[in-house]
């Protein structure tokens, strides 16, 4: 089913070719003896802005000095926080810094500021020598001028990953007889939560109905947007300037089966701010989530009765089954304010430093984040760059970016293109079906205290006329946010 369209000023990506084409750099404008300041805002807090902060001394000490170029760099505090300081700039809005030469910036939030005039011009700055080394769809997710151009420098990029409880899934499984390899396909985690929450249940056969949630996945929107996807379907499909929204109905009732229903049944949760953080309570063993997640992992969980150490295994996300090996390419990226070519080739000239194998890897090594060139993401490469610096690397994240690194030629990295409103768009992913699941697993629950079995509490939520009434209600919201 194809609902409504909606013409948007958004880039032709057809017209990429004019990014490969046009990249030739100019002639340096800089003077080390009369060096230029740039401002940069980002949203790195804790280790990674403390990674960040060292690389950009760095640069000032060494490449910065011999060019002429002194970066001073400032966290915004979180992303919604540098996107406010943004648009207040911007809009020129009383109190408002002044926009910074260089600041972090997601697809859609950019797209809004290119669309303001507010931002440079990259592939002016970079040859098509230059251009070839980053990775394919990390440029191409940045192209997002009408003419093709680049807008979004690639500086750090992120995929998902699933994390797993190792210590408390081998009792399970060496008990039920669950498998590592059912953990695949997201059919094969709801049937193994569905097996962890009898499991459980059975543990206390006096009292019915308390087994435990086995999974849980941060960035709902993640899921519709690569599980359908995944299905050979685009949810937001931009082709030549124009949005089709698709949303049809067999594909949503898949990812609804395999979401809905078993957070509803209680076999998935989601209970603290993110899912780590459930992990840590003893609330989730299992979590699909950002590679940059890894850290958060927890060492132990903490309950009200207990606390004990555990170990940990990094896995590939789950893919639909049958579907292709399509993973979600997210990360923000580096944009470079509109000014002059003094100020504009010094910012690329850092951007091109810091994403430096060497550079980019040792970032990397402290946030999660993967590399953005080509050469970079590679297990050889990282382990040299770890020697190299005599870097100490956590070993969750070491873990996480070497099983995404040996994955790179299996799966297929993918990002919707931008469009107007797709900020607007995105939160209907994200919350239009947690809203849903937050009032009827209440419900539920509510039920089961009343003395009704689970299959009688979550019965009147998993009806033809429940999932009908959700996909009209979830289709509405789309097309109502895109064409305001």
């Amino acid at each position: 089913m194809k609902n409504r369209k909606k013409w948007v000023k958004v880039t032709a990506f057809t017209a990429v070719s004019v990014l490969w084409l046009s990249g030739c750099a100019p002639k340096s404008p800089l003077d080390a003896k009369n060096p230029v300041s740039l401002t940069i805002w980002h949203y790195y807090n804790g280790s990674q802005q403390a990674a960040f902060d060292m690389l950009v001394e760095e640069f000032n000490n060494t490449v910065g000095r011999e060019k002429g170029i002194f970066v001073e760099s400032y966290s915004q505090g979180s992303v919604s926080d540098l996107e406010t300081a943004i648009r207040d700039s911007i809009n020129g809005k009383v109190g408002a810094e002044a926009m910074p030469d260089i600041f972090s910036s997601y697809a859609d939030t950019a797209y809004e500021v290119e669309q303001a005039g507010a931002l440079a011009n990259l592939s002016e700055y970079l040859d098509k020598e230059e251009l070839g080394k980053y990775v394919d769809s990390y440029m191409k997710e940045g192209c997002i001028a009408t003419d093709g151009t680049l807008r979004i420098f690639p500086t750090a990029k992120s995929t998902e990953i699933m994390m797993l409880n190792k210590t408390d899934w081998e009792p399970f499984a060496a008990e039920t007889g669950a498998s590592l390899d059912h953990l695949r396909t997201m059919e094969g985690v709801t049937a193994t939560a569905q097996a962890y929450y009898e499991w459980t249940d059975s543990q206390t056969p006096d009292v019915p109905g308390d087994g435990k949630a086995f999974y849980g996945r941060d960035a709902l929107a993640n899921y519709f947007i690569i599980g359908m996807r995944q299905m050979g379907v685009e949810i937001f499909q931009v082709e030549n300037g124009e949005l089709t929204i698709n949303t049809p109905k067999d594909e949503l009732r898949c990812l609804w089966e395999n979401y809905y229903v078993p957070m509803i049944k209680g076999y998935f949760g989601a209970y603290g701010s993110f899912r780590s953080d459930d992990v840590k309570t003893g609330d989730l063993l299992a979590y699909t989530g950002s590679t940059s997640s890894a850290m958060y992992f927890p060492n132990q969980v903490e309950s009200d009765t207990s606390s004990y150490p555990i170990d940990y295994l990094v896995l590939q996300a789950p893919v639909l089954e049958g579907g292709e090996r399509f993973a979600v390419q997210q990360g923000a990226g580096m944009v470079v304010s509109k000014s002059d070519e003094k100020h504009e080739y010094a910012a690329v000239e850092f951007l091109k430093w810091f994403t430096e194998a060497d550079n980019n890897l040792q970032f990397g090594c402290v946030s999660g984040y993967l590399p953005v060139l080509k050469e970079a993401n590679n297990v050889e490469k990282l382990d040299q760059v770890i020697e190299g610096h005599q870097l100490e690397v956590a070993p969750k994240t070491y873990d996480c970016l070497t099983t995404i690194f040996k994955e790179m030629d299996s799966m297929t990295l993918y990002t919707n293109k931008s469009f107007s409103n797709g900020s607007a768009a995105r939160k209907v992913l994200e919350y239009h079906l947690a809203d849903q699941i937050t009032g009827d697993r209440a419900e539920v629950v509510s039920a089961m205290e009343q003395g009704k079995s689970l299959e009688e509490a979550c019965a009147p939520y998993l009806t033809e006329e429940a999932f009908e009434e959700w996909y009209h209600s979830f289709c509405d919201a789309l097309n109502h946010v895109v064409n305001k």
